[in-house]
């Protein structure tokens, strides 16, 4: 029997601790979406610049590669699970670099998903090359796929279209990393920005949607989903990001920070009205499926 690490009093936002593969095999329960940031194995000795300082670029043994073939066994051994707990109708999003985002593209192709984007997220404010021989990254990449080829998913096309003035939004996403108040409980070394998830999440579920995050860390994405709405299911091994996850949550419960984020959150990305925060403040209202645990 699993046993959640933490649940929110309204049943909103689990968390469980253990691996993704293990876990979601002991259960039976189908997500509407869901938002995967796996190990980019970058954790190999490089550097960067972080706040003026040069900085490692290691994250811990989790995010280490074990080489080509082993990264990609690795991929497709979650991703093939996460298929199983998909409904017929769900869609997954999954971040990466070029490190890892091209294995994750033939992972998700051997599976059975259709790729449906490729997201190029633009950050307005990259790290700076040190060696000055090459470009500066400034980029991620976010594969966005359906479970079934010929079954239609949910997409909120005339909100992404309202949020980009008026026309069609493209693939090209000019979105800013993470900010400073998204960090009031800790910091997580790939932390997500709020404005990212939140716009993923709004694009391809709606309100009381189920939503999973098999390597949560920070759990941006279950925060994100509760501000707008949805429920959520976070895993994760390590205990330190599970507790940070699990305090970022209980931030939620004071109803003006709830709807200061909210306005935050707004003038970032224009996610929806004014008018709106007040309604979206509102703890989502639990009803249809519950997980079994």
């Amino acid at each position: 029997m699993i046993t959640p690490f933490f649940k929110s009093d309204n049943k909103d936002y689990t968390l469980v601790k253990g691996n993704c593969v293990e876990l979601l095999s002991q259960f039976e329960f189908k997500f509407d979406m869901i938002f995967a940031d796996p190990p980019y194995h970058l954790s190999n000795g490089g550097i960067s610049v972080q706040s003026g300082r040069m900085v490692s670029v290691n994250k811990g043994e989790w995010d280490k590669s074990k080489g080509v073939e082993e990264d990609y066994k690795f991929d497709k051994s979650w991703l093939s699970v996460c298929r199983d707990k998909l409904k017929s109708n769900g869609t997954i999003w999954v971040s990466g670099t070029y490190h890892n985002i091209f294995s994750i593209a033939r992972c998700l192709t051997e599976l059975g998903f259709k790729i449906l984007n490729c997201i190029t997220w633009v950050k307005t404010n990259p790290p700076p090359n040190l060696s000055c021989r090459y470009f500066t990254y400034s980029a991620e990449y976010i594969l966005w796929a359906r479970k079934e080829p010929k079954v239609a998913h949910y997409f909120n096309y005339e909100l992404m279209k309202e949020i980009n003035g008026g026309t069609q939004m493209r693939d090209v996403w000019t979105l800013p990393a993470i900010a400073r108040w998204e960090k009031s409980c800790g910091k997580h070394p790939t932390q997500k920005p709020l404005c990212v998830l939140s716009r993923i999440i709004q694009a391809s579920t709606e309100p009381g949607a189920w939503v999973l995050d098999p390597f949560t860390g920070s759990s941006t994405t279950g925060i994100a989903a509760n501000l707008l709405g949805r429920r959520f299911l976070g895993i994760d091994m390590n205990d330190k990001f599970l507790e940070l996850s699990k305090a970022r949550r209980q931030e939620l419960d004071d109803l003006s920070l709830r709807i200061d984020y909210l306005g935050k959150l707004q003038k970032q990305a224009k996610l929806f009205e004014d008018k709106d925060i007040r309604v979206l403040s509102e703890p989502a209202v639990s009803f249809g499926p519950e997980l079994p645990f």
